[in-house]
C-alpha cells in the first residue's frame, strides 16, 4: 500500500476537531486513508442499505451505538446524520477525531458538513497520488511523459487489479456523470455536460473565458458558470486566480483552468498514447497542468491553503505560478529538458518587480537534475512536489 503524504495532516486535524471530512475527487483514496490512519475506529458505509435505513430512521440513536466514534463512508447518503453528528459534538464530552466522514460525492458531503458542522469540523482535500508519494515507493517511471499520460489515480496502481487505462478513465467519467452529477443538472443535459467536460479539457492551462465555452457548446454563460462550479466542487478541475497586486501594470484578471489529474485530461482530449501526447498541440498546456497539480498536492496534503496564483500583465509579462509560501516563488513551467537562461526570463523580471519581497525565480522543467543557475532555481520534474524543501545550493 502506498503511504499517503496527507496522513500526518489528517492526524493533526483529528487531534483538534471532533469531526474531520475527507474530500476530493472520486477514487482519490479517501476511504483507504481514513482506515489506514484510524485502524481502531469502526468503519461503516452508507452504501450498505441496512446501515442507511437504520441511520435514517433514528440517526442520534444510531451514532449512540458507537461510543468510540466512526468512520462513515458515503455519509451524504443519509443527510440527517450531519445534524446527529452535530448533536454529539455539542452535547457530549469533547473528543477530537471522533467522527471521520468521507464520500464519493464530495460536493454533497462538503455542502452538508458546511451547513451542519460549521466550526466543529475540519476538512482535508485529497487528490490523486503525487510525484513524491510515487517516488517514495519507487514507482516513478523514467520518462515524465509516461506518468503524465498514465495519470495518478490510486486504482491504476493497485497490483491486485488489472485495469486497462483507457477503460478505467471511460468508466470513471461514466461513474462521475451517473453518481455525482446527474441529479444536479437537468437529466436531458447529461450528454451536453459530457461534451462540456471535454471542452474544458481543451481550455486547460488557459485563461478562462466563459463566453467562449458557451459559444463553442451552444449553451448560456450562466449555465457554463453553474457547470464549472460543479466540476470545481467535485475537484475535477481547479482554478488558479490572477495575482491581485498590479505592480504598476494593467493585469489580466480572469482565472486559469486546470484538471486535478493529467491522465484524465489526456483521456478527455482523446490522447491515447504517450507518442500522441508528445506530438499534441496541447503538450505544453498538459505539462503546465501536471506541474500546477503537483503544487496543489504539496499544499493540500499538508492541509494548507494553496496560496497559488499566476501573473500576466498587458505588457506581455507572464509567470505561470506565483507561490506565496514560507518564501515566495515565481515559477515558470517548461516542457523542455534543457536548462537555458531565457527559460527563467519571466520569473526573473517578476522577481525584480517585487525585489523587496525576495521572490525566488524558479523554473520547472522536464530534465533530470535540479540545480541553481545564475540565481534561478531549475527544478527537475522528479522534485516538483517537494521543490521548496530541497537544498539546491
Amino acid at each position: 500500500m502506498i503511504k499517503r503524504a496527507a496522513e500526518k495532516a489528517l492526524k493533526r486535524l483529528a487531534s483538534q476537531f471532533p469531526v474531520v471530512g475527507i474530500t476530493g475527487p472520486r477514487q482519490s483514496g479517501k476511504t483507504t486513508l481514513a482506515k489506514l490512519v484510524f485502524p481502531e475506529k469502526r468503519y461503516i458505509s452508507f452504501d450498505d442499505k441496512s446501515f442507511r435505513e437504520l441511520a435514517g430512521a433514528n440517526p442520534i440513536d444510531f451514532l449512540r451505538a458507537f461510543p468510540d466514534g466512526l468512520i462513515i463512508d458515503e455519509a451524504q447518503k443519509v443527510p440527517d446524520i450531519f445534524d446527529a453528528v452535530k448533536y454529539f459534538a455539542d452535547n457530549c464530552d469533547f473528543t477530537p477525531g471522533k467522527f471521520i466522514l468521507t464520500g464519493s460525492s464530495q460536493f454533497r458531503l462538503k455542502e452538508n458538513m458546511a451547513e451542519s458542522l460549521a466550526g466543529r469540523a475540519a476538512f482535508l482535500r485529497l487528490l490523486p497520488f503525487s510525484i513524491s508519494e510515487l517516488k517514495a515507493e519507487n514507482l516513478l517511471p523514467k520518462d515524465v511523459y509516461d506518468l503524465i499520460f498514465y495519470g495518478q489515480y490510486p486504482p491504476l496502481y493497485d497490483l491486485r487489479k488489472n485495469f486497462d487505462r483507457m477503460d478505467w478513465y471511460e468508466s470513471y467519467i461514466n461513474g462521475y456523470l451517473d453518481l455525482d452529477v446527474k441529479d444536479m443538472i437537468n437529466p436531458s443535459n447529461v450528454s451536453s455536460f459530457r461534451k462540456f467536460i471535454q471542452l474544458c479539457a481543451v481550455y486547460s492551462g488557459q485563461i478562462l473565458s466563459k463566453d467562449s465555452i458557451a459559444r463553442d457548446l451552444g449553451i448560456s454563460a450562466p449555465t457554463v458558470k453553474n457547470w464549472l462550479s460543479i466540476l470545481e466542487a467535485s475537484s475535477v478541475i481547479y482554478f488558479l486566480d490572477a495575482v491581485a497586486a498590479n505592480l504598476g501594470k494593467a493585469l489580466i484578471k480572469s482565472p486559469k483552468l486546470y484538471f486535478a489529474d493529467t491522465g484524465l485530461l489526456c483521456s478527455l482530449l482523446g490522447i491515447n498514447s504517450k507518442e500522441k501526447l508528445l506530438l499534441s498541440r496541447h503538450k505544453g498546456a498538459i505539462v503546465e497542468n501536471f506541474a500546477v497539480a503537483e503544487l496543489l498536492k504539496s499544499r493540500l496534503n499538508a492541509a494548507k491553503r494553496p496560496n497559488l496564483a499566476y501573473y500576466r500583465d498587458r505588457g506581455g509579462l507572464e509567470v505561470d505560478a506565483v507561490a506565496e509560501w514560507e518564501r515566495p516563488y515565481a515559477i515558470e513551467i517548461k516542457s523542455d529538458s534543457r536548462t537555458e537562461k531565457k527559460m527563467s526570463a519571466g520569473a526573473r523580471k517578476y522577481a525584480e518587480l517585487r525585489s523587496s519581497d525576495k521572490v525566488e525565480p524558479t523554473v520547472f522543467y522536464t530534465g533530470e537534475i535540479s540545480c541553481q543557475i545564475n540565481g534561478a532555481r531549475y527544478v527537475s520534474w522528479k522534485n516538483w512536489g517537494d521543490f521548496d524543501l530541497a537544498d539546491m545550493s
